[in-house]
């Protein structure tokens, strides 16, 4: 590509919005040229609006330091300064959902971390590997919106990466209950252990509206394309238990799953091993090579040791073995403000720019 695409971050000085930074420092396809948030940092540089909240181990990257940040509710001047965006806000559902909105019928396609979509019928809510065929309901959604090329697309909650991919490999098994407890790090709910020091020492059983996404939107993402609309799958029957434990980065996954066709122990891991999406038949910049690695040591993944496999953007998994129960259990573990957050969202991205759904305006 010859030249990069200018991208916005519609919500940047936020924890994923930091994210957003610092994956797009020298991305090969997209440039951050616009940061956008709310009108009390509008008007500072990049550097001065995140003086004191930048959360992340490595420094500001030079080239955003000086960016004037703009106001995210003026859409019009934010929108005619790039070729799409990311949107990571921290507002109420329905402000985002007109926010988003908004955006798109400028023609400017928005590639949203948030939730407020996620169950707008013709918005597709993709993980690139498993449902990339949902981008074909983009068109309807361009037609109600009223637009030849502005869309909003959302990846899902970041809890269920950790799990779905696995199951998703092994769909011709048809599983039909699946059981799933997530262990999950305090940087999905935007803090660490400074803004946060009740969590050391601590576990929370409780993230509001995390088991209801965990449970549903799995059924969204397996669902089939009709009448224009995305319409979820019937099965597998979900429950989930999720809970906050004192880590900095990682969601960890306990699974336990029965099939229609109980497959063996062998046929589960070849089919993780082979598993790959059209995000490595594209050999998009983001992507694992490997999305599935299976480890043999019975204390692995750990959060620590895994959560940054293939740059965080691969997913873990351990412990197969068949259950008194159910017929198997296992344990998976994905980085949840990477492959969860801004990672998975600029894959999207990146598929989007491939399969010519994002062009330079």
């Amino acid at each position: 590509m010859s030249e990069k695409l200018k991208v916005g971050i519609v919500g940047g000085t936020g924890m994923v919005g930091q994210r957003f930074v610092q994956l797009l420092d020298q991305h090969p396809w997209f440039e951050v040229t616009t940061i956008a948030a709310s009108a009390g940092s509008a008007g500072k540089t990049y550097e001065q609006s995140v003086q004191g909240r930048w959360k992340l181990p490595d420094p500001i990257p030079e080239n955003v330091k000086n960016i004037v940040v703009l106001d995210a509710s003026k859409v019009e001047e934010v929108a005619s300064q790039v070729d799409f965006i990311f949107c990571a806000v921290d507002m109420k559902k329905e402000e985002i959902k007109a926010l988003e909105e908004a955006y798109a019928k400028t023609g400017t396609p928005v590639v949203s971390n948030n939730s407020a979509h996620r169950w707008t019928p013709d918005v597709p809510m993709v993980i690139p590997e498993i449902n990339p065929g949902h981008l074909d309901v983009i068109a309807a959604q361009r037609k109600r919106l009223g637009t030849s090329t502005g869309f909003i697309a959302v990846k899902p909650n970041c809890s269920i990466q950790s799990y779905v991919p696995m199951l998703n490999a092994l769909l011709d098994f048809k599983p039909t209950t699946v059981v799933a407890s997530t262990y999950q790090a305090i940087s999905g709910a935007g803090k660490n252990f400074t803004d946060w020091p009740e969590m050391l020492d601590n576990v929370i059983p409780y993230i509001g509206g995390e088991e209801e996404k965990s449970e549903q939107e799995p059924l969204r993402i397996w669902g089939s394309i009709e009448n224009d609309q995305i319409v979820k799958a019937s099965a597998p029957l979900i429950t989930t238990q999720c809970i906050r434990v004192p880590v900095l980065d990682g969601h960890l996954a306990t699974v336990f799953v029965s099939f229609e066709n109980k497959p063996s122990k062998e046929e589960i891991l070849a089919r993780w091993k082979q598993f790959k999406g059209r995000p490595q038949e594209l050999g998009l910049p983001s992507a694992p090579k490997q999305f599935i690695t299976y480890f043999e040591e019975e204390n692995r993944p750990q959060t620590r040791l895994d959560r940054d496999i293939e740059r965080g953007m691969g997913i873990s998994v351990g412990r197969l073995r068949e259950d008194s129960i159910y017929d198997f259990k296992f344990v998976g573990l994905s980085h949840n403000t990477l492959r969860g957050a801004a990672g998975g969202a600029v894959l999207i991205a990146e598929l989007l720019k491939a399969e010519g759904y994002i062009q330079a305006k």
